[in-house]
């Protein structure tokens, strides 16, 4: 991304920060961060400092307890979202899913627009897909020097003016229709990204002194909007493309001409939007995306609560007693507002009455420890390529497992079966030796690989782990359950195996290896509730960041 685009899409976020909801800014910490930062002060709002760490009462506002306890009445303080903001989320690629839903709230609601610091430095992390989806720019500052950046000079007097401007313009009948089509050709499922354009391209007109969309304020909003959005469509076969009409000599062809006047062809767009980031980044993104659409995949294990450790939850009323902890600040900013009344009614001159109903005590979330189970398809003469990728993948995930006490099983299916070649363990050692020998060739036993891997997460549930299957194959299985070569048996053995997986609620990801992408593996995800990832010739860094983004992390 050029420092000229990036100058433009802060230009036009000061124009119209709440029709564009805000920017995505990833980029880490560092001297051409702050000097994009540092153009905020352009904005028509307020800037707010906001932290992943932030509660509830910061943001709405709630009972300020050291002035209720000074005054004796209850005494309230102003949330940060109480008045429109330009919100600058720090560490965002940190944020919660809650705090990141709230937000999500106040941007649909109110007239804030957020600016995420997103400083992820591998694939996978990043903003959750609740911000993604409402934030109308995004700029990435990877691989941009200081020497080629430049002062961002803002001017005021310019944008007031376009500011004013900007009620008066309008789009043209059409715009609303092809922006939407070149969303759907691009990949992009959320109507928001057309209303995101539009509102760019109505400021691109303010900022251009216009009371017109033009052609080119189209096309530079699709770069703008749709270009870290789109998701690589994959290519069409030839037995895919339809036949052309045959030629009618006494037709005038009026259609033709119809289309050669119409103002805003989509292809336009979609070429716009596909130049406007590289191809490389494209691809990142939506693997992330699709990954994180797993269903449980929320890069935790399963969630115990309790009242002894783990990650703190909001206090509840309760009873004091030999389980339970009490949290004297809760119960205080409880038992603050009735203070006069009490005192009154008790006649006493006691500094601070707590009635049963005020005690609060401590809640926690424990997370149980996680286990991903590669299935990996070992047959075929590819095999030996396929194996050598999905040891790269375990190798580097068992780099990073002791700080994050995940566990990793492999099941390898071959020939005839499907065998157990490492049960769920964190120890690298074990794991490289397992690794060495494992063979490869022979039939394509899919639903047996499946059904190992269902079974191994099963007994991994039961021992207190959180299981996710990850499932790597070409898709072409030829042996059924009771390993007989019958093709037909064999798909209908794991299109019942998918169904099963579903049924049991494990979090899955299917990743085809083929070299063309498979009909029936994405047929397979989708009865299996799970993501479905065509990576051809995948190496094994480019795996393990795939099946990371698939865990949440």
């Amino acid at each position: 991304m050029d420092w000229d685009r990036i100058t433009l899409a802060l230009q036009l976020l000061a124009i119209d920060p709440e029709g564009l909801k805000g920017l995505w800014l990833r980029a880490r910490s560092g001297a051409v961060r702050d000097r994009v930062t540092a153009a905020l002060t352009a904005l028509p709002l307020p800037v707010v400092r906001l932290h992943p760490g932030l509660a509830d009462d910061a943001l709405y506002g709630g009972l300020d307890l050291p002035a209720t306890l000074a005054t004796g009445r209850p005494v309230t303080s102003r949330g940060l979202l109480s008045q429109p903001a330009a919100l600058v989320l720090t560490m965002a690629e940190r944020v919660p899913p809650g705090l990141s839903a709230r937000l999500a709230h106040a941007l649909d609601t109110r007239g804030h627009c957020l600016i995420a610091l997103d400083e992820a430095a591998e694939e996978g992390e990043g903003l959750p897909l609740a911000l993604t989806d409402r934030l109308g720019l995004f700029v990435d500052l990877d691989g941009i020097a200081w020497s080629d950046t430049a002062e961002i000079s803002m001017d005021h007097k310019a944008l007031a003016e376009a500011r004013a401007l900007f009620p008066a313009v309008t789009l043209p009948p059409d715009a609303a229709s092809a922006l939407t089509r070149a969303a759907a050709e691009l990949g992009i499922a959320s109507l928001r990204a057309p209303l995101l354009a539009m509102a760019a391209a109505r400021a691109l007109a303010a900022w251009a002194r216009r009371t017109t969309v033009t052609d080119d304020d189209l096309r530079q909003a699709a770069e703008l909007i749709y270009g870290h959005r789109a998701l690589p469509l994959p290519e069409a076969t030839p037995q895919d493309q339809p036949e052309p009409p045959p030629p009618d000599a006494g037709d005038d062809s009026p259609q033709d001409s119809a289309d050669q006047s119409q103002p805003f062809p989509e292809d336009m767009l979609v070429e716009a939007a596909r130049a406007a980031l590289p191809a490389d980044l494209l691809a990142q993104l939506t693997a992330g995306r699709a990954a994180r659409t797993a269903k449980g995949a929320s890069g935790t294990g399963a969630a115990r609560s309790g009242n002894r450790r783990g990650r703190p939850l909001p206090s509840r009323p309760g009873r004091l007693g030999s389980a339970a902890r009490i949290d004297l600040v809760a119960t205080l900013r409880a038992a603050a507002p009735w203070q006069p009344l009490r005192r009154r009614a008790a006649q006493s001159a006691a500094v601070l009455l707590v009635r049963a109903a005020d005690i609060r005590v401590k809640r926690f979330v424990e997370t149980s420890d996680r286990v991903l189970i590669f299935a990996v398809d070992a047959s075929g003469s590819s095999a030996f390529a396929r194996l050598a990728e999905a040891k790269g993948a375990v190798e580097l995930l068992l780099a990073a497992a002791y700080a994050r006490r995940d566990h990793v099983a492999l099941v390898s299916f071959r020939g005839t079966g499907a065998e157990l070649i490492l049960p769920p363990t964190r120890s690298l050692v074990q794991t490289k030796r397992r690794l060495a020998g494992l063979p490869g060739g022979g039939g394509t036993p899919l639903a047996a690989g499946m059904q190992l891997a269902m079974a191994t997460a099963a007994q991994a549930r039961a021992r207190g782990l959180t299981p996710t299957i990850a499932l790597l194959t070409d898709g072409r299985g030829n042996i059924a359950l009771d390993g007989s070569a019958n093709r037909a048996q064999a798909e209908a053995d794991a299109q019942r195996l998918a169904r099963a997986i579903r049924a049991t609620g494990f979090p899955a990801v299917v990743i085809d290896t083929a070299n063309r992408p498979q009909p029936s593996l994405s047929e397979m995800a989708r009865q299996m509730d799970a993501p479905y990832l065509a990576l051809p010739r995948a190496d094994a860094r480019r795996l393990s960041g795939v099946l990371s983004a698939a865990l949440g992390e």
